[in-house]
């Protein structure tokens, strides 16, 4: 009986009384898409980001936007940052962080090119060959890129 006088209650409060308290009483967290990124030759992209914390080298990758699809997410992020197409987009893993509260999610993807024009948040786009990642490049990424490098049947192409 309680229960359906609250709910009553609930579905008459004012839309944006109802929006509020749902936004403060659940949990708020970051949705991201990143990419294991290769060239034909086998090479695996790694961006050095001015804002990232730590060294700032790390997946190419950003924030997913509201009503943006993770794969067109990647994509734009993709060319905002560093002008580069991809093809073969797979999806590779889901993680969730912590701190920050974070989803991120991470596909594999083959370059059409090369990283042409950097945008502000970018110091450098390099490719590295397998083994010769940054010694700053963070753990859980390396470990993370080594498992699809591993993992062929994963890979695009």
């Amino acid at each position: 009986m309680l229960n359906d006088l609250l709910g009553a209650i609930w579905r008459r409060a004012p839309k944006a009384a109802r929006r509020w308290t749902v936004r403060f009483s659940h949990p708020r967290f970051a949705v991201t898409a990143g990419a294991i990124v290769t060239d034909r030759r086998g090479r695996v992209l790694l961006l050095k980001h001015r804002f990232r914390p730590g060294s700032g080298w790390g997946l190419p990758g950003g924030f997913i936007e509201k009503g943006e699809h993770p794969e067109e997410a990647l994509r734009r992020e993709l060319r905002e940052e560093i002008g580069l197409e991809v093809e073969q987009l797979k999806l590779f893993a889901v993680r969730t962080f912590k701190k920050p509260t974070q989803v991120e999610i991470v596909f594999m993807a083959q370059a059409l090119g090369n990283p042409e024009e950097f945008s502000f948040e970018i110091q450098e786009a390099v490719w590295f060959l397998p083994g010769e990642f940054p010694k700053e490049l963070p753990p859980d990424q390396t470990e993370l890129i080594k498992r699809a490098l591993n993992d062929g049947a994963s890979l695009p192409g």
